[in-house]
C-alpha cells in the first residue's frame, strides 16, 4: 500500500517510503503485537519497518493466538530491550524455552505451560535475574512432564528480585519440609503471590517461622512472607491455624483471597469456626478480604461458622473495601447487616450459597453511606425482587451478578433498568420473561456492555426484539443465550438485522439453534464498511441441536476473520472440526464442552482493524510461516462424507 497525495503547492508524489524510517519505528513501537503485525501485511515498506523494530521491542503480548515455536520464532529475535513478555504456550515445550526466557526480562506471563517440564522454572532462575513480576500456568500438567523441588529452588534463588509471583499450579506434590525450605530462597522483597494449589498444612507452615536451608533444627529464621501484601490462595481446607498463622505472622496484608474445594466433609479440626473469623486483620490493614468454600468436588459449606463469628469478624473490618464471603450457610440478614453497616468504605460485597440470606439485609441500605460498584449474589434463592429494587438506590453500580437467584422475576429488571452506570448483567436461571427483558432496553443503548441470560427458560425470541427491537446504537458486546429451550435461528436473525457490535456471543445448549445461525452471523454486517462477521471473537455453539457439516462451510476463510474462539460438538464431525482446526491456526476450538473465554487473561480489549480488509493480518502473518495444507480438501471430503450419511 503505497500513500500517494497531490503535491499541492509542492508538486510530486509522497509514499511511505520516503519518510523517515526512525519516525515509522518510533510510531509502531507504541502499537502492540497484532497491530504491529495488521500494518505489516500492507506493504513492503511497513513489512521492512516491523522485522527490523522487533529487536528492540520493549514489550511482546500475544495471549490471543497459541504460537509454535516456528511462528514465534520469527516474531521474537534475539531483543535487548525486552522488559515485558506475555505467552500463550499451549503449544510450546521445552524447546521453546531458550526464546522465552531472556535475560533483559521484568515481566514473564506465560500460560498453559502444560507440556514443559520444571526445567522452564530453574532456566528462568537462572537467566532472569532481573524478574519483578512472575506468571507461570499449569506446569508439567501432560502425562511425562515432571517438576523437582531443584527446580523450584533454582528460580527462587535466581529471581532475588521478584515482587509479584503467581505458581499457577499443584505445588503439593513437593515434601512439605523440602517445599518450606525452599521459600527461604525467596525475594526478601515478595509483595504479592498467587498460588494455583497448595494443603492448609503447607501453608501454615511455610508462614510460620522456619528453618533455613542446611541449617539446624534449632536455628529459626522469620518468615519469608513477612512483606506479603496480597497473598491469592487455592487449598483443601480452609483451617482456623491457616488463619491465624496468616493473620498474626503477615503484618503487611491489604488483600487476602482464600478459596477451598473439600473432598470430604472436614473434620472440626480442618474447618473454619467462629474462632478463626475472629483472627482476621489483626495489624488492621486489610483492604480487601474473600473467603470462599467452592463446591467444585462436593457440596460443602462452613457450617461451623455463623452470625456471631461475622460480628467479631466485622468489628476489626471496618476499614474494608472488598468483601467476598461463599459456602457461609449458617449466616443469616444480622451477620451480612454487620459487615455493611461496620464497613462504610465498602465498595465491593460477594456473596454466594448464602441460604440464609433475604430482603431484610437491603431494606435499609439507602440510609447507609455506602457507595457499591460491585455486587454478586449468587445462589440466594430467598431474595426476592423487593431486595433488588432497594439495592438499585445503589446508583454507582457498574456490575451485578444475580445467577441463580431464581426467585427474581420482571420485576427486579425494572429496578435494574434504572441504573445509570451498569456495565455488566448477570442473570443466568433468573425467572425472568420477554417483557422483563424489554425494560433493560435504555441500559443496552447506553452503558451495558455485556449480558448473560443463560438457562433462563420462559425466553424465547421475542426477547432479541425487545433488546435491539429500536434503531438506536447499543454498546452491548458479550451476549450469553446459552441453554434457552425456545430459542430459534429467528433469534440470531433478528441479531444480525439489528447489525449489533457483538464480540462474544454464547449459545451453547440451545436445542433449535442450527446452521441458518452460522450462516446468518457469517453474514452479518455491523456497519456500512465492515462485514463478514468481523466484530465476533468468540462463538459458542456447542451441543446445538441442529447444527450440521454445512454450517462448517460458513466457518472457513474468509468469515469470522476476527474470530479467537469457537466451541463446537465435536461428534457433529470430527474430521471437519480437526481440519478448521489446522486450517485457522489463530483459532482456539474447543469441542468437549470447555466454557470459553479470555477474561481470566490480561489481554488487549482491541485490535488494529482494517476497514477494507476481510482477512485478518495477524491471521495473515501466521499463514505465511505455514506450509501449504489439504485442509480445505480434507473439509470438502469430511462434508461430502457427511451428506452421504445423511
Amino acid at each position: 500500500m503505497a500513500v500517494e497525495e497531490g503535491g499541492g503547492e509542492y508538486g510530486g508524489a509522497c509514499s511511505l517510503d520516503q519518510l523517515p524510517s526512525a519516525l515509522l519505528a518510533t510510531i509502531m513501537t507504541n502499537l502492540d503485537v497484532a497491530s504491529i503485525c495488521s500494518v505489516a501485511s500492507t506493504c513492503q515498506t511497513l513489512r521492512s519497518c516491523a522485522s527490523h523494530i522487533r529487536s528492540f521491542l520493549p514489550a511482546f503480548h500475544l495471549l490471543d493466538v497459541a504460537p509454535t515455536l516456528r511462528l514465534l520464532e520469527p516474531l521474537l529475535p534475539p531483543n535487548p530491550y525486552l522488559q515485558s513478555l506475555k505467552v500463550d504456550c499451549c503449544r510450546l515445550d521445552d524447546s521453546a524455552i531458550n526464546l522465552l526466557v531472556c535475560p533483559s526480562l521484568y515481566e514473564l506471563y506465560l500460560h498453559n505451560c502444560g507440556d514443559f517440564s520444571g526445567r522452564l522454572l530453574s532456566e528462568i532462575g537462572s537467566r532472569c535475574r532481573r524478574l519483578r513480576s512472575l506468571h507461570i500456568g499449569s506446569v508439567a500438567e501432560k502425562r511425562g512432564r515432571a517438576i523437582c523441588i531443584s527446580d523450584l529452588e533454582e528460580l527462587l534463588r535466581g529471581c532475588s528480585e521478584l515482587e509479584t509471583l503467581n505458581l499457577m499450579f499443584d505445588v503439593s506434590i513437593f515434601l512439605r519440609q523440602n517445599f518450606a525450605r525452599a521459600w527461604t530462597l525467596a525475594s526478601t522483597g515478595l509483595i504479592s503471590l498467587e498460588i494455583g494449589y497448595i494443603s492448609a498444612v503447607m501453608v501454615t507452615e511455610i508462614v510460620s517461622p522456619t528453618v533455613g536451608p542446611h541449617q539446624p533444627l534449632n536455628h529459626v529464621q522469620p518468615s519469608i512472607w513477612t512483606n506479603i501484601q496480597k497473598l491469592c490462595l487455592s487449598v483443601d481446607y480452609i483451617t482456623d491455624s491457616m488463619i491465624g498463622a496468616i493473620s498474626k505472622t503477615l503484618i503487611s496484608l491489604t488483600h487476602l483471597d482464600l478459596r477451598d474445594s473439600p473432598i470430604i466433609e472436614p473434620r472440626a479440626s480442618f474447618d473454619l469456626t467462629n474462632s478463626g473469623l475472629q483472627q482476621i486483620n489483626q495489624c488492621g490493614k486489610l483492604k480487601h478480604l474473600s473467603l470462599v468454600r467452592s463446591q467444585e468436588f462436593l457440596v460443602s459449606y462452613f457450617r461451623r461458622v455463623n452470625d456471631l463469628g461475622i460480628l467479631l469478624m466485622a468489628d476489626r473490618c471496618s476499614t474494608m473495601e472488598s468483601i467476598c464471603l461463599g459456602g457461609f450457610c449458617r449466616v443469616t440478614d444480622t451477620g451480612f447487616r454487620a459487615i455493611l453497616h461496620s464497613c462504610s468504605n465498602l465498595y465491593k460485597l460477594k456473596v454466594s450459597h448464602g441460604t440464609k440470606l433475604t430482603d431484610l439485609l437491603f431494606l435499609d441500605i439507602a440510609a447507609t453511606s455506602l457507595s457499591l460498584t460491585h455486587v454478586t449474589l449468587r445462589w440466594c434463592n430467598l431474595l426476592s425482587n423487593l431486595a433488588i429494587s432497594h439495592l438499585a438506590s445503589n446508583t454507582d453500580l457498574t456490575f451485578l451478578d444475580l445467577r441463580d437467584c431464581r426467585s427474581l422475576g420482571d420485576a427486579a429488571l425494572i429496578a435494574i433498568g434504572t441504573l445509570p452506570k451498569l456495565k455488566i448483567l448477570l442473570l443466568d436461571r433468573c425467572d425472568i420473561s420477554d417483557l422483563g427483558m424489554s425494560y433493560l432496553r435504555n441500559a443496552v443503548t447506553s452503558t451495558l456492555v455485556s449480558l448473560s441470560v443463560r438457562g433462563c427458560k420462559r425466553l424465547t425470541d421475542k426477547c432479541i426484539m425487545a433488546l435491539f427491537g429500536s434503531s438506536l446504537k447499543v454498546v452491548l458486546q458479550e451476549l450469553d443465550l446459552s441453554n434457552l429451550p425456545y430459542l430459534t435461528d429467528n433469534a440470531v436473525l433478528l441479531l444480525a438485522q439489528s447489525r449489533v457490535p457483538i464480540c462474544e456471543l454464547r449459545l451453547r445448549q440451545c436445542a433449535l439453534i442450527g446452521d441458518t445461525s452460522v450462516m446468518a452471523l457469517a453474514s452479518m454486517q455491523v456497519d456500512d464498511e465492515r462485514w463478514h462477521g468481523n466484530s465476533l471473537r468468540l462463538l459458542d455453539l456447542y451441543n446445538c441441536g441442529r447444527i450440521t457439516a454445512l454450517a462448517f462451510r460458513w466457518l472457513k476463510k474468509p468469515y469470522f476473520p476476527r474470530l479467537r474462539w469457537l466451541a463446537v460438538t465435536g461428534s457433529v464431525n470430527r474430521d471437519l472440526v480437526d481440519a478448521l482446526a489446522r486450517s485457522r491456526p489463530h483459532l482456539h476450538v474447543a469441542c468437549r464442552g470447555d466454557e470459553l473465554g479470555t477474561s481470566q487473561w490480561d489481554h488487549s480489549d482491541s485490535f488494529y482493524m482494517h476497514d477494507n480488509e476481510e482477512t485478518d493480518e495477524l491471521e495473515q502473518w501466521i499463514l505465511d510461516g505455514e506450509e501449504e495444507s489439504d485442509d480445505d480438501v480434507v473439509m470438502a471430503n469430511a462434508e461430502n462424507n457427511d451428506n452421504l450419511d445423511q
